[in-house]
């Protein structure tokens, strides 16, 4: 008997091998909207791990876009980075400048295909966020852009026909007046960090403007017309037409709100439409932003990234795991899931996403809007500059400052920020 003592010890070591050679990466992601996100995040990386025995991924749930950035790059810099990092779209390129995270084009390249290839099945509006001088160091996950949501009950109470929402910004100024009532106010925006730079953003490009130089990194475009016509449009809304609330008001307080029938109308992301989908009690609409003098959006979302410090054994495991996360089915999925859009054209040719965009056709609106959508703010300073600007608005909300002033201020903030990187780019003359 002894020869099976000898198997067996021959069968435990090499189960201890087996074991010893699984990689292991850590997964970062954050949940901003709404919804039971993290939940199925975790539950989709338990389905990974479950279908193959080489890579082991711990899913690490990290609060919000800005949190999620700060605790990778602590991590990185503890000499413990992340396998791969679910990271806000417009982080990439400050990311990127500051040496964070690694290009993904080396990897392109070993398995003999190139970034236009790679790209070819992303919708094309998500490709500028993903890019850096022409290199690519992020794939495209979970991807947004803002929606008007209305309550067509309160628009059928109001006398205005549920079936066609406010288009421009006149329309909706005129429709919020009818709606506002003692029971609730006719309209609402997102005011928190993040959310706001991102809403105001959309303003901006339909008022006709742009937020920022998309193709470097150290301007962005406060103090214009464009955008003082944006903060304005939001000061009045509050203190000229009364239709919206006084302060500085959270994404999920005015998404419960909106539940709650407590605001008429509100502009949200995409992504918090399953949650409105699963817990409005009474019918609502979805429909594009209402613009000014075009329609435009900002891209939103997050992209995957890895940082750098990673083992080449650990960056091996984070591209395959990365690639099986952005696979049609995957993407199709956690879109249906959770109200962001697909970014692969591919997902929208699946059996089950016909049938899903069949039942759900306020899922289209989003889909729809893509033509006309922008890249988003990326900066030097990416929080930092955008803080810049959501401070100044914040104190317009609060009735501390008016438009004109707080788009001034805001500038100025931004530049200081900026101005490491701008003197370093700038051209010096002898």
């Amino acid at each position: 008997m002894r020869w099976l003592s000898s198997l067996s010890a021959i069968a435990v070591a090499l189960v201890a091998g087996a074991a010893q050679a699984q990689t292991k990466i850590d997964f970062f992601f954050p949940v901003p909207v709404d919804g039971k996100l993290a939940k199925e995040m975790t539950r989709l990386v338990k389905v990974y791990n479950d279908s193959q025995k080489d890579i082991a991924v711990t899913a690490v749930y990290t609060g919000s876009y800005d949190e999620t950035k700060l605790k990778a790059q602590a991590a990185a810099n503890a000499g413990k980075p992340p396998g791969l990092v679910l990271m806000s779209a417009n982080f990439v390129l400050d990311l990127k400048l500051a040496g964070d995270i690694v290009s993904l084009e080396p990897l392109l390249k070993a398995e003999n295909t190139t970034r236009l290839k790679f790209l070819d099945d992303f919708w094309p509006a998500l490709w500028a966020n993903a890019t850096v001088d022409g290199e690519l160091y992020a794939i495209p996950f979970q991807n947004s852009t803002p929606l008007l949501y209305y309550n067509k009950e309160h628009f059928k109470a109001a006398g205005l026909d549920p079936e066609k929402p406010p288009q421009t910004w006149a329309e909706l100024v005129d429709a919020a007046k009818k709606l506002s009532t003692a029971e609730h106010t006719g309209f609402g925006l997102p005011e928190g960090y993040d959310y706001m730079g991102w809403i105001m953003e959309a303003l901006c490009l339909s008022n006709g403007g742009r937020y920022y130089n998309e193709e470097y990194g150290g301007e962005v475009y406060y103090d214009t017309p464009t955008m003082l016509g944006a903060v304005q449009f939001v000061e009045d809304l509050v203190f000229k037409h009364k239709v919206m609330q006084q302060g500085v008001v959270e994404g999920p307080a005015l998404s419960t709100n909106f539940l709650a029938g407590k605001v008429s109308m509100m502009l949200l992301s995409t992504g918090s439409l399953s949650f409105i989908r699963d817990n409005m009690k009474q019918a609502y609409g979805v429909a594009f932003v209402p613009r000014n003098l075009r329609n435009a959006v900002p891209i939103g979302g997050g992209s995957l990234v890895m940082f750098k410090g990673l083992a080449d054994d650990q960056k091996a495991a984070a591209w395959k795991f990365a690639k099986w996360l952005s696979s049609t089915e995957t993407l199709g999925g956690w879109s249906r899931f959770t109200g962001y859009f697909a970014p692969r054209k591919s997902s929208y040719d699946t059996a089950e996403m016909k049938d899903f965009m069949a039942k759900n056709p306020e899922a289209k609106v989003a889909i729809e809007q893509l033509p006309y959508a922008k890249p988003w703010f990326a900066t030097y300073q990416t929080v930092a500059v955008r803080k810049a600007l959501e401070d100044e608005v914040q104190a317009v909300l609060n009735g501390k400052k008016k438009a004109a002033q707080a788009v001034k201020d805001a500038q100025k903030n931004a530049d200081t920020l900026m101005k490491p990187y701008a003197d370093q780019t700038a051209l010096k003359v002898p």
